[in-house]
């Protein structure tokens, strides 16, 4: 497997992150979907989406409040949660926090820039 490098992301299907930027590197695809590990710093929020993939996030470290479908959720390392596809959903991070996002199936198009 080659180095992985950590690539700014700015954006969360085509919308910009609030507070700042976070990071994230891709870990693997497959035909059937994908894996990132994603960071936000302290203050970072996606904005609110939906997507035509369905995505399981699995916290590593720090702490994420979120909402999905308007139910709001404090996360912590071994928290997961499932973000349906189409349902509306966001994510902050309250603390700088890292987490395995895996996205089945493959998306259209790049979810995170």
């Amino acid at each position: 497997m080659d180095e992985q490098v950590w690539q700014p992301l700015k954006t969360v299907e085509g919308l910009p992150l609030r507070g700042g930027e976070g990071r994230f590197r891709q870990l693997e695809t497959a035909e059937s979907g994908l894996a990132y590990l994603i960071h936000y710093p302290a203050g970072v929020s996606s904005p609110t989406h939906s997507h035509d993939h369905d995505s399981i996030v699995y916290v590593l470290s720090g702490k994420l409040r979120g909402a999905v479908d308007g139910v709001e959720a404090v996360l912590e390392p071994g928290n997961s949660v499932l973000h349906a596809r189409g349902v509306a959903h966001h994510v902050e991070a309250l603390t700088d926090a890292m987490w395995v996002e895996f996205k089945s199936p493959l998306p259209r198009r790049p979810p995170i820039a």
